[in-house]
């Protein structure tokens, strides 16, 4: 990897992160044609159904981008979906060489791009800045290699680990700003996951409350995540505030449920999925198969401890976000997450510190669980 290669493969992940909150379910994707030190064209994917990243910077280029180098965060497609191949663009225009990030993980591509460029006589090296390339589309790779989203699970709790009040009180723990950036992992979330419990306590609405500047590199209304509720029982009340919100609702049950609550929920607008059960609750797992089956890439956990800590303790959480907020709620303020069977040092969930920031008067801790080795 060259210096040159690193400057322009920088600007082309710029660019693909422009599609943060718009390219559902295809990956973000930023493509740069250079030729003799300078830029001719670049582009980047807005949103499915439109053209990608490639023909955005050929169209751009026109005809000087013969014998260009082009800059690609992802590995060119090479099928006819709907838009047609990147790579026969690629070609068609008569670039010389193309330089990728990452491989596509999608089985319809994966190295099949690359091979199509070099057989049609075209230089290809890959690999460079990957790892920040797949940092920005860690869902997409994910739901293509193991048929499950990204998923995120945020928290917000006091210095000393509480969440609320013994009485139950909880709002607000963090103050505004925090509350917003909240909003903005939202807005990047396809769906937005919770629990039975947390509805009929809180009411929530789940959903995107923003203003479009208020959401750096946002162009257009903010989008609205699913709302998928785990609820086995079919509890939920057809009265749910969020069942009036756009974006949707899907409730994941357990088979059999309960007809007359089905058809309330479903009168009410929500959309019902019966799926396999365990212990007596839908499995989680299979919770986030059905969404990434819906081409869903990252979900974010909003929910009581119950819920979140039996993400964490099935090894379904990619990254935790916890808001912490610098007051104190006492030890009979309930506590962060609910992990039955860590009784012993040995038992614990270790983690491994990916970034702390100020957000406001709170800190923003993002965590990873720690791979073995």
């Amino acid at each position: 990897m060259t210096p040159e290669d690193a400057f322009y493969m920088a600007r082309a992940l710029r660019l693909a992160a422009r599609g943060l909150y718009s390219t559902r379910p295809n990956p973000r994707v930023g493509c740069v044609l250079v030729k003799g030190g300078r830029i001719l064209g670049e582009g980047f994917h807005r949103r499915a159904g439109e053209p990608h990243a490639e023909r955005n910077a050929l169209a751009e280029a026109g005809m000087e981008a013969r014998s260009a180098t082009a800059y690609v965060t992802l590995e060119p497609c090479c099928h006819h979906g709907r838009t047609p191949p990147c790579t026969e663009g690629l070609i068609e225009a008569g670039v010389k060489r193309v330089v990728l990030a990452m491989r596509d993980p999608n089985p319809l591509v994966a190295g099949q791009g690359e091979a199509r460029l070099r057989e049609a006589g075209i230089a290809v090296d890959s690999g460079v800045l990957a790892a920040e390339a797949r940092a920005l589309n860690p869902g997409f790779a994910k739901r293509m290699q193991q048929g499950l989203p990204y998923v995120r699970c945020k928290l917000a709790m006091s210095l000393d680990g509480r969440t609320a009040m013994a009485s139950g009180e909880s709002q607000w723990i963090t103050e505004e700003p925090a509350r917003k950036d909240v909003h903005r992992l939202r807005a990047r979330s396809e769906a937005v996951l919770t629990g039975i419990g947390t509805v009929q306590a809180d009411d929530p609405s789940l959903n995107v409350r923003l203003k479009p500047d208020e959401i750096p590199g946002l162009e257009g209304e903010p989008p609205q995540p699913l709302r998928a509720v785990m609820d086995s029982g079919l509890r939920m009340s057809p009265g749910a505030r969020m069942l009036t919100l756009p974006g949707g609702t899907l409730i994941l049950t357990r088979p059999d449920p309960r007809h007359d609550a089905r058809s309330a929920l479903e009168a009410a607008g929500a959309e019902v999925r019966a799926l396999k059960g365990r212990d007596n609750r839908v499995d989680l797992k299979a919770a986030l198969h059905e969404l990434a089956g819906r081409g869903i890439n990252e979900v974010l956990i909003e929910s009581g401890p119950t819920l979140a800590g039996a993400a964490i303790a099935q090894g379904l959480v990619d990254e935790l976000v916890v808001y912490l907020a610098p007051h104190l709620m006492g030890d009979e303020g309930r506590g962060l997450l609910r992990i039955p069977g860590l009784e012993r040092m040995a038992d614990r969930i270790d983690l491994e510190w990916q970034d702390v920031r100020q957000v406001g008067a709170d800190l923003r801790l993002t965590l990873r669980p720690r791979q073995p080795g």
